[in-house]
């Protein structure tokens, strides 16, 4: 999934030589991909534990907030996140954020699981159509444990919607895709379908570019 994901993003970007920030790297796979694109890759999450869980990881890497990134104002020519959104409290923070570390003319790849579809719940699906705690409370009494993606902590309910609407918001940006990740290309016009998006997306990307002044 990276290698594609990665391939996706040098439809938008150059990515030979570019300096790439990896918001929410994780385990690191989306930045060696990055890296094995010619990109000069720093990744931040604020786990430690993910950062060390896997040999052969990427150099390059911080423990750090997605809500105040430690890079100045247009350090990068692109920032990219995987996944990342729905686990953050403030999203369009971190969204804004992302935005500030870019430069102007470079790009912002945003892509996220929104809350109602299949897999909004994560592995609480699908029963988070009947309430977020529910969902939980149910997975913890079938499996004994509690999920790791916990509904208000570590798992907010993002929608498409709520992602556009802040794109519109901002006079820096222009948004050059909003395609559903996992979709043929066929499929892409389900985001322009209020309602029916909120469900049928599944997973958003976002990819914007960020105005010369």
């Amino acid at each position: 999934m990276a290698r594609d994901t990665v391939a996706q993003l040098g439809s938008y970007a150059d990515l030979r030589g570019a300096t790439v920030i990896d918001v929410g790297t994780g385990f690191g796979f989306f930045a060696r991909a990055l890296a094995d694109a010619g990109a000069r890759c720093t990744g931040i999450d604020h786990d430690l534990a993910e950062l060390t869980a896997h040999e052969g990881r990427t150099s390059n890497q911080l423990v750090a907030s997605a809500l105040a990134l430690p890079f100045r104002t247009g350090a990068a020519d692109v920032c990219f996140s995987s996944n990342v959104l729905e686990h953050v409290p403030d999203p369009w923070r971190m969204g804004d954020e992302m935005v500030r570390v870019t430069r102007p003319g470079g790009t912002v790849f945003l892509s996220f699981t929104n809350w109602l579809s299949p897999w909004g719940g994560h592995e609480t699906s699908p029963w988070h159509y009947l309430g977020g705690d529910r969902a939980a409370r149910w997975y913890e009494r079938r499996t004994g444990r509690p999920p790791k993606n916990l509904f208000g902590r570590n798992l907010h309910p993002v929608s498409v919607s709520s992602a556009l609407a802040w794109a519109r918001r901002r006079p820096d940006i222009e948004v050059l895709d909003t395609v559903p990740r996992y979709h043929p290309r066929w499929a892409e016009g389900v985001v322009r379908v209020p309602w029916l998006r909120e469900i049928a997306t599944w997973n958003l990307v976002m990819v914007l570019r960020k105005r010369e002044r």
